[in-house]
């Protein structure tokens, strides 16, 4: 059931839905959705509902991963940041961080706006919908799933935490 204020299409989005849960029935699919898809988008969205209520901006950063090969090609990235480059928050907040991570590991794959486009249906984009440009900005990081295994691992964790330290550090917490 979509949330009071407008109709959600996400849900209705096949490419939420993994390769293993593709082929569930409609009502296990509806039974996901309800347990965890929209439990974690209200609770986001009253997050930021508080937040802006407020008077503060808000500065959102959903966290994803993405697959090495999709449709037998190589995705040559390793960390990627998803963002409306229309909005000059979201899109400077993903170059200073791509900046930061390129300076602490020169060596590391960041690309902006891949695999996706950071228009594309996600919840930022959701959320871009309800709150206007200078109380709402969103960015999506995506992690590429062949540095989530083993030794590459803890050092693509510490390598992001460490950035994103920086980031705010050097960032007003406001959009």
């Amino acid at each position: 059931m979509p949330p009071a204020g407008g109709t959600e299409p996400a849900p209705t989005n096949p490419r939420i839905w993994s390769k293993y849960s593709a082929g569930l029935a409609p009502a296990e699919k509806q039974r996901v959705l309800d347990r965890y898809w929209w439990p974690h988008r209200r609770k986001v969205e009253s997050r930021v509902r508080q937040q802006v209520a407020r008077g503060s901006g808000v500065f959102h950063v959903a966290v994803h991963s993405f697959v090495p090969v999709l449709g037998g090609e190589r995705r040559n990235a390793e960390i990627c940041f998803l963002y409306d480059p229309t909005r000059p928050a979201e899109k400077a907040m993903c170059l200073r961080w791509v900046a930061i991570l390129r300076e602490m590991d020169p060596e590391v794959r960041v690309r902006r706006n891949y695999p996706y486009r950071g228009i594309a249906d996600g919840l930022p984009t959701w959320l871009r919908r309800r709150y206007p440009n200078g109380k709402y900005g969103g960015a999506e990081l995506e992690i590429n799933q062949s540095v989530l295994t083993g030794r590459t691992r803890s050092r693509t964790s510490r390598l992001i935490a460490q950035s994103l330290d920086a980031l705010l550090a050097g960032s007003e917490r406001t959009v």
